[in-house]
């Protein structure tokens, strides 16, 4: 009956840790790549042009504008919609917002009709862009932590798309 070295046994133990730790680096860096690809807007580029708020964003790789801003001086992740009437809020995260649920309303989703919530948000911001009493809906169904910036917060404000990219002027 042999008896293994102990250093073998260290070895094979820091062989298994070394490949552990290697693959949770390499989970980590990719990671943190593909966040970039989905949201190529954590720091949202922005700036003020004399009285006007200006703010360029980067398209996704699935070809949208996803951005990071805030919601009553919360983070949070956007996606513009324009093709969405409100401010369309997961109704979880409208909890985690402390936004009130007002009187229920049928909104029609990508799924179908739904019933959602009304509510109003005090203050949005993207960027140097910044709206006041923004009217909203609360969707119960809607699953996710991105926000549907719809017309209700757009439809003050003025676009350019060239390349890849939109500007958004208030």
């Amino acid at each position: 009956m042999s008896r293994s070295d102990p250093t073998q046994r260290i070895g094979k133990w820091f062989s298994w840790f070394a490949w552990i730790a290697l693959l949770f680096i390499l989970y980590w860096w990719f990671g943190g790549i593909l966040d970039g690809q989905q949201n190529p807007n954590q720091q949202v580029e922005s700036y003020r042009d004399g009285e006007r708020a200006v703010v360029t964003l980067q398209q996704n790789r699935s070809g949208h504008y996803v951005a990071n801003g805030e919601i009553n001086g919360r983070g949070v992740t956007f996606m513009l919609d324009t093709g969405a009437t409100q401010v369309a809020i997961p109704a979880s995260l409208g909890q985690e917002l402390n936004l009130q649920r007002g009187a229920p309303v049928m909104v029609m989703t990508a799924n179908g009709r739904a019933r959602a919530y009304t509510t109003s948000i005090d203050q949005l911001r993207l960027g140097e862009i910044e709206l006041q009493n923004v009217s909203a809906t609360l969707v119960p169904g809607y699953e996710g932590s991105q926000i549907l910036l719809g017309m209700s917060a757009l439809k003050t404000l003025e676009f350019t798309q060239r390349n890849h990219e939109l500007t958004i002027t208030q």
